[in-house]
């Protein structure tokens, strides 16, 4: 995980397994479920850089994505954490 700033600019940089690195270059994916280990905010840029888990390798593809959105909670956050861990949430 690495974050690099440029002024006002902020470039955080990830690890996407090639699945969905296709998903996300193809305009299909257009959002990132992240664990909330870093600060994001909207017109940051996500530096997406395909990771193959089989090799262990990075594949040199990788792609810039601008933040347009950011939502953050916990699973509590809603009353329904012992639900939320049972079955999983869907992101529409």
């Amino acid at each position: 995980m690495e974050t690099k700033t440029f002024g006002a600019k902020k470039i955080t940089i990830r690890k996407i397994w090639p699945k969905y690195f296709n998903l996300v270059s193809s305009g299909k994916k257009k959002f990132e479920l992240r664990l909330a280990d870093f600060d994001a905010k909207e017109g940051d840029i996500m530096l997406l850089e395909e990771w193959d888990p089989k090799t262990k390798e990075y594949t040199g593809r990788s792609i810039e994505k601008k933040v347009s959105f950011v939502l953050k909670f916990n699973l509590g956050d809603f009353g329904q954490e012992e639900v939320i861990r049972e079955k999983g949430l869907l992101v529409i």
